[in-house]
């Protein structure tokens, strides 16, 4: 099993798209950060509109690396779905494609074992793209932007909170966070693997599986009721987001935010436990389709 995920991961590595998802995330953190460093106090404006008549901020001092790292979160994850799409739409598609798909499945190795080893070379392939998005959007915020206690806008219904978290009550909450994020992410690519054993190209899967998202998406912010109830409960989609819950702090009967604390952990373990089910009936569904499958190619 060791030497086969070796080899996925190897092929992996030697797909010029796996580079371009690694090229995408840079540039686009770059953008942020040069945009921010040449006009933060007007985009700051921008995002505060709603805020700015109730509090006095100074924003400048605000806008630090730990926010900047927020703010790229909040628009980067909802596009990373799409370059993990890329690579796992390929595991088994791609080989069929090249007419490889037979020469595997003559070696020695089960059905089960080539769909295991192409999904964990896909999951350690979301786990390394999210440590470069670490090192880009928070590394290399705090370089630019440098440290000190981090602002975070909520909005609940017609309420706006700014919440106030310590220096030293942050890092540990995006290292939850980015975990977080890489169980959210792992179910997009068990999702494009399930896919692309139906296709023999990877187009196909791919496209399939951000169409998916994208739709998923859209209908789990959807505010009705009906669909609150009956439909969002059981949309892996729901909980992407699940990650900022844990820079919602409690606060004690004074409204005292308590270091260290997380308001709701039950809802973050219950999302993450939502998560993991959907990973674990995805891959067991594809290794039955996949150990029923005829290969012809």
């Amino acid at each position: 099993m060791w030497t086969l995920l070796g080899i996925e991961l190897f092929k992996i590595s030697k797909r010029p798209r796996t580079y371009i998802s690694f090229a995408a995330i840079c540039a686009i953190v770059l953008i942020f950060q040069f945009a921010f460093k040449a006009d933060g106090e007007n985009y700051m404006n921008l995002m505060l509109q709603g805020i700015n008549d109730s509090f006095q901020l100074n924003k400048l001092n605000a806008m630090n690396g730990y926010f900047m790292c927020y703010i790229i979160l909040n628009t980067l994850l909802v596009q990373v779905p799409i370059l993990v799409a890329l690579v796992a739409g390929d595991a088994i598609s791609g080989e069929a494609n090249m007419g490889t798909l037979r020469l595997i499945l003559s070696k020695p190795i089960s059905r089960q074992e080539l769909l295991i080893a192409k999904f964990l070379s896909s999951m350690i392939y979301t786990v390394i793209l999210l440590i470069w998005m670490a090192i880009c959007a928070l590394g290399l915020s705090l370089i630019i932007f440098g440290s000190g206690d981090m602002l975070v806008f909520r909005v609940a219904g017609e309420v706006s909170q700014i919440m106030q978290i310590t220096s030293d009550d942050i890092l540990w909450r995006y290292l939850a966070a980015f975990g977080y994020a890489a169980i959210a992410l792992t179910v997009i690519a068990a999702l494009a693997i399930f896919f692309s054993l139906f296709a023999e190209n990877s187009i196909g899967p791919i496209i399939t599986t951000i169409c998916i998202v994208l739709v998923f998406t859209i209908v789990s912010n959807m505010n009705i009721p009906i669909i609150d109830e009956y439909v969002k409960p059981y949309l892996f989609t729901s909980y992407l987001v699940g990650w900022k819950g844990f820079f919602y702090i409690a606060t004690n009967q004074e409204g005292i935010p308590i270091r260290g604390s997380v308001e709701d952990i039950q809802a973050i373990q219950k999302s993450i436990s939502i998560l993991l089910a959907h990973i674990g009936a995805i891959l067991l569904i594809s290794i039955y389709i996949f150990r029923k499958k005829d290969i012809l190619s």
